[in-house]
Parts: C-alpha cells; structure tokens; sequence
C-alpha cells in the first residue's frame, strides 16, 4: 500500500473515529436535549476506576500494527509506530473479571527524543449504570512515567459535553489501571 493512501486512511480514520458508535438519537433529539434539558441539569462529577488489558501477540491479541514511517526502525523511540486497539475493560486487574466495557482507538510513537505514545481512545461501556455511554480521551502517553495523563475532551450518552483528566498507570506488563474524573451533564 503506498503511503500516501496509508496516511489518507489514518486521517479518515481520526476524523471519524470519536463518531464510530456514538450516535444513538437523531438530529432533534439531540437539538431538543440542548435546547430544553440541558439548561435544567446540573453538572455532575463521576470518578470512574477500571483497568484495560493489552495484548500485542498471542491468542487473545488485542492491538495490532498499522503503519511505520520510513525511520520507525533507526529511531530510538521508534517514531512513527502506530497500532490501533481494542481492548477490554474490566473491574479488576484480572482479566477474567467482570467486563464493563472496551477501550478502542489507537497509538502512534510521536516524540523523536524520549518515549511516547499520541493515543486516541474511546472506552466503549457496554455494561451496568453507564451502558451504551463513550467517554473520548486524547493525548500523550510518556511511557517511562509512573503515573501518565491524559485529557477526556468528550462523550456520548450519560457523559455528553465531557471533559476531564484520565489518569494511569501500568499494574502490569498487559494491564493498565485507569482513574477518571470526568465533568458532565
């Protein structure tokens, strides 16, 4: 595939990505909630834990390599790396418990002198009190950092007009432990 229609695809891929699986009312619905019920809710603060598991081989793989720049492989942060995910969530750091939902999006190596990650992300709920809702989140992620952060700058359902501070850090190898605290109506 030539770059060019590899680079066409990953630009669709991030203007379209935060509107994958987001839409679930028309038009005016969507008007009459701004018009008439956004101006009567409160704002709402809602700290969310949970942890996402990661897997670049084997069985259950769960990320995947799409794209290399021409010097991903003399680079010392292999600049240019990009893999797109999707990657259960669940309550606990095993992965066999109770999935709430799954992280989709992906991760490109965009920093030439030190580690790290652009990542894109929408973690999907597919169960319990936040079913059917996506929060989006999007930065960068310092790999060699303990504790990294990241903004939400959106959301679909019970976390319409999102926004806040994703924070995380690695349990594991393959698991990652996420905090959220996220503004909303």
């Amino acid at each position: 595939m030539k770059k060019e229609h590899v680079m066409l695809m990953l630009c669709t891929i991030v203007i379209a990505f935060p509107l994958v699986q987001s839409v679930t009312e028309g038009p005016k619905a969507v008007q009459t909630w701004f018009k008439e019920e956004l101006p009567l809710k409160k704002q709402k603060v809602t700290n969310l834990h949970f942890y996402f598991h990661d897997a670049l081989s084997g069985p259950v793989q769960t990320a995947y390599q799409v794209f290399e720049s021409n010097i991903t492989s003399t680079s010392i942060t292999g600049f240019g790396l990009t893999f797109m995910f999707d990657q259960p969530m669940t309550v606990g750091p095993d992965p066999q418990s109770t999935r709430i939902g799954k992280g989709q999006g992906f991760s490109g190596a965009a920093a030439l002198e030190q580690p790290g990650f652009l990542m894109n992300m929408n973690f999907v709920f597919t169960q319990g009190k936040f079913n059917g809702s996506i929060l989006q989140v999007f930065g960068t992620n310092i790999i060699r950092n303990q504790f990294r952060e990241m903004s939400v700058v959106g959301g679909t359902g019970v976390f319409r007009l999102a926004r806040g501070i994703a924070t995380f850090r690695n349990e594991s190898s393959s698991t990652i432990e996420y905090n959220i605290v996220v503004l909303h109506y």
